[in-house]
C-alpha cells in the first residue's frame, strides 16, 4: 500500500465512530466537505479518494456497497430519501450523483428559495460511471451497466446496459444467448 495510503485508512478508523458505518480495509483520501455522517454507510474495502463531497441531509442515507472504488471530487448528495450504490461499484473522477431535484415553478422566487423533489436513486451492483457523468434523482442503474464519460442520466436502464450522451440513452446490452455486448439501435 502506498504511504499515504496509511494515513487514508487511518482517517476510516477515525470515521468509524461517526459515520453510521464504514466497513473493513476501508481508505478514505481528504474529503472535500462530509455532512450527515451518521446516516452514511460504507462496505468493506472501498477506495475514496480525495476531494469526496457527501451529503446526507435531513432523513437522507447514502449507503455504498463493499469494493467500491469513488476517484476524485465526486459529489454524492442525498436528502429524506434513500441513495444506494451497489456492491463492486466504480466511479470515475468529476462526477456528481443525487436524490433531489431542485423545485423551480414559483417565478416569484429564487430556486433555492424553494423546495426539493424527492426520488430515490440506485445504481447497481457490478456498474462502471465513466469520467464527469450526472447521475440525476430517480435513476435506477440495473447490474453492470456501464455509463460513458460526460453523461447525464435520468431514468430507470436494465441489466447489462451501455448509457451515453445528453441525455443518456442506451446504445448497447448485453445478449446472455450468444454472450456478446449488441447495439441497440
Amino acid at each position: 500500500m502506498h504511504p499515504i495510503k496509511y494515513l487514508w485508512a487511518a482517517r476510516a478508523v477515525i470515521y468509524k465512530m461517526t459515520f453510521g458505518k464504514i466497513g473493513n480495509m476501508t481508505y478514505i483520501g481528504k474529503p472535500t466537505f462530509i455532512e450527515g455522517r451518521k446516516n452514511i454507510y460504507v462496505g468493506n474495502r472501498v477506495r475514496i479518494f480525495p476531494g469526496i463531497r457527501m451529503e446526507a441531509i435531513g432523513n437522507g442515507t447514502i449507503s455504498i456497497g463493499d469494493n467500491c472504488a469513488i476517484e476524485q471530487n465526486v459529489h454524492i448528495t442525498s436528502k429524506d430519501s434513500n441513495l444506494y450504490i451497489g456492491d463492486n461499484v466504480t466511479i470515475a473522477a468529476n462526477t456528481f450523483i443525487t436524490n433531489l431535484d431542485h423545485e423551480y415553478r414559483d417565478i416569484s422566487k429564487s430556486v433555492m428559495e424553494q423546495g426539493c423533489l424527492l426520488n430515490s436513486t440506485s445504481i447497481g451492483e457490478g456498474s462502471f460511471i465513466g469520467y464527469g457523468v450526472s447521475i440525476q434523482a430517480g435513476t435506477k442503474l440495473g447490474r453492470h451497466c456501464v455509463v460513458g464519460t460526460g453523461a447525464v442520466v435520468k431514468g430507470e436502464f436494465p441489466d447489462y446496459s451501455v448509457i451515453v450522451g445528453i441525455p443518456g440513452r442506451v446504445v448497447k446490452r448485453y445478449d446472455k444467448t450468444c454472450e456478446q455486448w449488441k447495439r441497440t439501435y
